[in-house]
């Protein structure tokens, strides 16, 4: 699982057309339908802290964890913007520990997407039932297969800004359904001169029936999935997929 190092400084630039207060709107209102209207929350693969701040300015006690170094320097100087008690943690999600447990954990923007194999997305997930309270709630989302397959595969998507642009290749792997994507990054640093950066990422789609196996394995119990930002359940044809899981007692060896 490769970290974010260069693209780390641009990652809000690039992201500004993803609606994150209508996400954390959804996000909230499905905690809320689990009675977590307050208490402390885990935001996992919490990136640059976006959603980790608006999900601290709607009340919850925040802790972000997050496998890059750079990320996690850019959503500090948010908090230090903003004023809120949150807490980040350098860690990889596949061997996260936390202080005590805490109500919800949640992780979106296809972060599991990044576990390629099955035995540690299990781990994650029995991380994820261990460090929650009794019954506690867990929200993510994941990228299909068929998105991966038919949306991005083989495809190149290219931006550019006034101050740093991007190309980003994608090539698809049908038989090990794992995405490879490789980021050139051409950033400006002085005058007209720009120094390109490339970072290579892997990520691997999951099915619906692949998820629930892996939870009941870890321990959760899986509640329902909808069709992401909606509440219908999802289709061939979806994209990203929501997962509500639920602790269901702790694993013991």
């Amino acid at each position: 699982m490769e970290a974010y190092t260069s693209f780390a400084s641009v990652y809000d630039t690039f992201m500004d057309n993803i609606p994150y207060e209508e996400w954390a709107e959804y996000l909230s209102r499905l905690l809320a339908e689990y009675e977590v209207t307050d208490g402390i929350v885990l935001d996992l693969g919490c990136g640059t802290g976006t959603l980790t701040e608006l999900m601290a300015a709607r009340g919850f006690d925040m802790i972000g964890v997050d496998y890059s170094e750079e990320m996690l320097e850019i959503a500090m100087e948010k908090r230090a913007e903003s004023g809120r008690d949150i807490l980040y943690l350098l860690q990889d999600m596949r061997e996260f520990e936390l202080y005590g447990t805490v109500r919800a954990v949640i992780s979106i923007c296809d972060s599991l997407n990044y576990i390629t194999e099955e035995a540690e997305l299990e781990e994650v997930f029995r991380l994820v039932n261990n460090y929650l309270d009794p019954e506690g709630v867990f929200i993510f989302d994941f990228n299909t297969v068929y998105k991966y397959r038919e949306i991005l595969g083989d495809q190149t998507i290219a931006e550019s800004r006034e101050d740093c642009s991007f190309i980003w290749d994608n090539y698809y792997y049908e038989e090990e359904q794992i995405n490879e994507y490789e980021l050139s990054l051409f950033l400006q640093e002085e005058g007209n001169l720009y120094r390109k950066y490339v970072e290579t990422h892997y990520q691997k789609g999951y099915e619906l029936e692949t998820i629930k196996r892996l939870l009941e394995k870890s321990g959760m119990k899986f509640v329902t999935a909808y069709d992401a930002f909606t509440r219908n359940p999802p289709t061939k044809e979806s994209e990203r997929v929501y997962v509500i899981a639920r602790e269901s007692g702790k694993c013991r060896e």
